[in-house]
């Protein structure tokens, strides 16, 4: 698993890379703000649909904060997955960073 900055992960972005954004937060955090293109699986849901996703495929990783994303990476990387990327930083280092205009929230 590598991890990135939120500026690296939105020059990726930029670049038009082919990556898959997953966002392991629970349904309230995902109304609340999420990246554009994400794909929500929730936490606790990420074991049965792991494989519903490409393995070869660059998947970003994101939280609130990076953390729960991080352990759900090393997860995926154990199951076989190869290009496993972090958002080192989860959405609120998104919203101080990147987008400025992005809802922030405490988590409950």
């Amino acid at each position: 698993m590598i991890e990135k900055t939120p500026e690296e992960i939105k020059q990726l972005i930029d670049d038009k890379e082919e990556v898959k954004i997953i966002d392991v937060r629970e349904d309230w955090e995902y109304e609340i703000c999420h990246l554009d293109n994400s794909i929500h699986i929730p936490l606790l849901q990420v074991e049965e649909k792991a494989e519903t996703l490409n393995k070869e495929d660059t998947h970003i990783i994101v939280c609130h904060h990076g953390i729960r994303s991080r352990m759900i990476g090393k997860y995926l990387e154990g199951v076989g997955f190869k290009n496993i990327i972090n958002l080192s930083t989860g959405l609120e280092g998104w919203a101080n960073d990147v987008d400025k205009s992005m809802k922030k929230y405490e988590r409950k």
